[in-house]
């Protein structure tokens, strides 16, 4: 099944009317975090309110998931304990770096049982984790890894490595490319990070057409104000939608039985144009299935 991902906004588990606020806010999903946004002295507290906020709903039909804290920390444990009670939809690992890594956060969520329905995302936050992309997408073959995708994160690997994060991110797109040709390579979902700077429009949108034309799913934001041009990026537009359902149309006649190409108002279409058409008509159908533009 296919699920919009144009917009996952990050919101910290320690501020309890942030948590309430998202309930009504038009992102197709929400982050709980535990991690950057919560300081050490509030991580039990965030921790607990996150927890209650799951287990009390009314999310409606956005995705959740909680972003833990870090396998270098004291606190993933316990986060990944109580994430995998509450069962929201996934969870979230920061600087996964190796396969045991993620095997680390499999062997906890069988340890409590977990259900089964608890997808794990992997944050590619480090100069190893870039350079075995494909090793740790091929990891997804185990389904007990739950491994559904990355969330790639352009600062701390700014942090790491050096690389200057630059207007239209033309040092980072070698390691954006590669991360997203492995998720492709097993079938996985990939989002790209947040824009920081969200007094600047015009950047944040210039980001968000960039990352939907390299090929992410969406992008994880870190302000409200983020939601609207987003998902309005991300979302089909009605002329593609339109044309893919003429393209899907135009081989279900009966005289296109059996042929791979055809010609379509002057132009030659092929049958793989046919499994695009597809995917951006689920695509448009998910995003109008939410009630949300």
């Amino acid at each position: 099944m296919i699920r919009p991902r144009r917009s996952l906004l990050f919101m910290p588990g320690s501020n309890a009317r942030a948590l309430e606020k998202a309930r009504n806010l038009p992102a197709d999903g929400i982050i709980l975090d535990l991690e950057d946004s919560v300081a050490p002295d509030a991580k039990a507290m965030a921790r607990d309110q996150i927890a209650a906020a799951v287990a009390a709903g009314g999310f409606g039909k956005r995705e959740i998931l909680i972003r833990v804290n870090a396998l270098d920390s004291p606190w993933w444990i316990d986060d990944v304990s109580m994430a995998g009670k509450v069962r929201p939809d996934g969870i979230l690992v920061p600087k996964i770096s190796s396969v045991e890594d993620l095997t680390a956060i499999a062997n906890r969520l069988s340890d409590i049982n977990a259900d089964l329905s608890i997808r794990v995302w992997a944050m590619i936050e480090t100069a190893r984790a870039v350079l075995h992309a494909e090793e740790l997408a091929a990891a997804s073959r185990d389904s007990e890894t739950r491994l559904a995708g990355f969330v790639f994160g352009p600062n701390d690997i700014s942090r790491e490595t050096r690389i200057r994060m630059q207007p239209g991110r033309a040092t980072m797109l070698p390691m954006i490319t590669h991360c997203i040709l492995a998720t492709r390579a097993y079938g996985l979902e990939i989002l790209d990070g947040p824009y920081s700077d969200f007094s600047n429009f015009n950047g944040f949108g210039q980001e968000c057409t960039q990352a939907r034309d390299l090929g992410f799913d969406g992008k994880t934001l870190i302000h409200p104000g983020q939601i609207e041009a987003c998902n309005a990026i991300f979302t089909p537009p009605a002329e593609e939608v339109a044309l893919a359902r003429k393209i899907i149309a135009a081989f279900e006649r009966p005289e296109n039985a059996s042929r791979g190409a055809i010609s379509l108002d002057g132009q030659m279409v092929e049958r793989l144009h046919a499994d695009m058409a597809r995917r951006t008509i689920a695509i448009a159908d998910a995003i109008t299935a939410m009630g949300r533009p």
